[in-house]
């Protein structure tokens, strides 16, 4: 899931959000409460991998064998 960044256009106040794509966008500020956030658009977006063995489990050749 992305993670998105927000702004509070009353308080001033930055904050991120990992969201699913079809998700409605926040506009509550966990900071003053309002309802002034909006979505800060990124030059580029980070990807964040978490948890062990992603490389392990999903590209690693079968043991004992060839990698073909």
């Amino acid at each position: 899931m992305p993670m998105y960044s927000y702004q509070c256009g009353s308080c001033g106040h930055e904050f991120e959000e990992i969201q699913s794509f079809d998700a409605p966008e926040t506009m509550k500020c966990p900071s003053c409460g309002k309802k002034k956030a909006r979505r800060v658009l990124q030059a580029c977006a980070g990807l964040s991998f978490k948890g062990s063995g992603f490389y392990q489990t999903d590209y690693k050749g079968k043991s004992g064998g060839s990698d073909k």
